[in-house]
């Protein structure tokens, strides 16, 4: 088992810790001051230094990376994984200065793998210029949607058109107003089988019938630095027929090729986040003096940053195998891997930023440091891409079966 990285992806790697070290990091603060100057709070992909920072990024070989094949870096889940946990350990800003930052990169996927030319041509090529941002408009508030067949939002059929009615919430990046695009799952038949009942549909942000009607907060954070999560409704909001992305049943499909690699970008960047709070902690208990010696000396926080280490290097070893599967036997072939990391993942980073919250005291839980944000988001990818519970139901009933 080979686990140094490829001649490819170690300049790649080297290249991006140092664009990160002298041009990403240093820049955060003024990325936060521009966007808290804007006269609309959402529209932070504008601010200068994001544009200037993916100026560069481009110069530098680091554009689209996560996107595999001729209109992205031709990177394989492997090679990308470590490059994603790099972005991670400046997660509100890195990922959007190489455009592979969420929803945008698995609309991109979606687009490249099932869009027809035209769709490509006038979505698909934009969203990899970085000149518009997407979303994709799944979970919706009257249903469970952990189970997407439960999806109710109608998409009919009404001769050259479909015409679409529902409601969708926690649809992140929609309150950018450069966010032109969606991609909406809904049912086009409620009688097929459950997995083919559902189809997806281009819909542009100025369709008449379509209305953002409230932004939602996540333990009090509105996320506005990358979008936000909004709640929509779709009132006879019509679209040509051609808008849909491969045919009529294929929804659920899709979702589910759209998710795969999604894991990995989400997990490898958690698994960088992960690493900024073990050095936090770290730091801190070793300044913070508390019953006269440092609280490094304190056998219960050296127990933290023990099982942190091992935590993580546990996790990472987990998802850059699945990485590896997914590149060798697929999707498919890895779904078991798949959904272990999903479980996994949120679950073992939040337990380290907690710990690093509680090394810091009350200021872990104040703006001061990036660590209740960033607690708050990774509890929410505990529900992002199906929750926990859908995932070890799933896993535990394969290997029932296999063991059978």
């Amino acid at each position: 088992m080979e686990f140094g990285f490829d001649a490819k992806t170690e300049e790649l790697r080297q290249g991006l810790l140092a664009f990160m070290d002298e041009r990403i990091v240093p820049s955060l603060p003024v990325f936060d001051e521009q966007v808290a100057a804007l006269d609309d709070r959402w529209a932070w992909s504008t601010v200068p230094v994001l544009q200037t920072l993916r100026s560069e990024a481009r110069d530098r070989g680091l554009w689209n990376v996560f996107l595999p094949g001729e209109r992205g870096a031709g990177l394989t889940n492997l090679q990308y994984a470590p490059l994603a946990e790099i972005t991670g350990r400046c997660i509100r800003l890195a990922p959007a200065v190489l455009n592979c930052a969420a929803p945008d990169t698995g609309n991109m996927e979606v687009l490249a793998q099932f869009g027809t030319e035209a769709q490509q041509a006038e979505w698909l090529d934009p969203l990899l210029r970085g000149e518009i941002r997407s979303a994709f408009a799944m979970t919706e508030p009257d249903v469970a949607s952990s189970d997407a067949t439960n999806i109710e939002l109608s998409i009919r059929r009404d001769g050259d058109d479909y015409v679409i009615n529902g409601r969708k919430w926690w649809i992140t990046g929609a309150m950018n107003p450069d966010c032109r695009i969606f991609i909406v799952m809904g049912k086009t038949d409620p009688h097929a089988d459950r997995h083919r009942q559902q189809s997806m549909i281009l819909v542009p942000r100025d369709t008449p019938g379509l209305e953002v009607v409230r932004g939602m907060e996540v333990f009090g954070y509105d996320d506005h630095d990358h979008g936000g999560h909004a709640e929509l409704r779709f009132t006879d909001v019509r679209v040509p027929a051609s808008n849909l992305v491969a045919g009529e049943g294929d929804g659920f499909a899709i979702a589910q090729a759209r998710l795969g690699p999604g894991r990995i970008h989400h997990c490898m960047r958690s698994i960088g986040l992960a690493e900024v709070a073990i050095e936090a902690m770290c730091r801190r208990a070793s300044e913070r003096v508390a019953f006269g010696r440092p609280i490094a000396e304190q056998g219960v926080v050296r127990d933290w940053i023990a099982e942190s280490r091992v935590r993580i290097e546990q996790l990472r070893l987990l998802v850059l195998k699945t990485a590896w599967l997914m590149d060798t036997v697929g999707n498919k072939g890895a779904h078991t891997e798949i959904q272990a990391i999903k479980i996994a993942t949120p679950k073992t980073v939040e337990w380290i930023l907690d710990k690093a919250i509680q090394t810091h005291g009350a200021a872990g839980l104040s703006q001061d440091t990036e660590l209740a944000a960033a607690f708050a988001g990774i509890r929410t990818l505990r529900f992002a891409d199906g929750p926990d519970e859908v995932h070890k139901n799933a896993l535990a009933k394969a290997e029932l079966r296999r063991n059978a």
